[in-house]
């Protein structure tokens, strides 16, 4: 079976421009630590998304990752979503980790992990013909995701 970690920004966007169904059809089961999952009900947090995470789908799964699974000082600097994620991954030997933020890619990577980002995940939906990629990087451009 296949372990894809999910942090906090590709849920959130996929759930904001209507996309966040092709993450079973691609992957299957997606996991992600609780401490995401708290992060998508924040009070800040759009209304869509916090209505999707109340009623999380089935092929969601919500973990609390071992704590403090590495001793590397490095992950100081990331947020407690990034830190939880990449923790459970390693628990789990994850397959894949999806993940925005450019300092927890590089630490993932780093350690090995074969990471994805938003923009990648939107991609390979169009490649296997689930959403129109324009229309979904226009979609993405009315948030405030930010990109190169």
């Amino acid at each position: 079976m296949r372990a894809v970690i999910a942090d906090t920004g590709p849920v959130h966007y996929l759930v904001l421009i209507g996309h966040i169904d092709i993450l079973p059809v691609l992957f299957g089961k997606v996991i992600i630590p609780l401490v995401v999952c708290d992060e998508l009900q924040q009070a800040q947090t759009p209304d869509a998304v916090r209505r999707w995470i109340d009623s999380p789908p089935p092929w969601l799964e919500i973990r609390t990752p071992p704590h403090n699974a590495w001793h590397d000082e490095s992950l100081e600097s990331l947020d407690a979503g990034e830190r939880a994620a990449l923790e459970l991954a390693a628990e789990l030997a994850a397959d894949l980790i999806l993940m925005d933020d450019r300092e927890g890619v590089r630490f993932a990577r780093g350690k090995g992990f074969r990471v994805i980002g938003t923009l990648r995940v939107l991609s390979l939906g169009a490649r296997r013909g689930l959403l129109d990629r324009a229309d979904s990087f226009e979609r993405i451009k009315r948030t405030n995701f930010r990109y190169r």
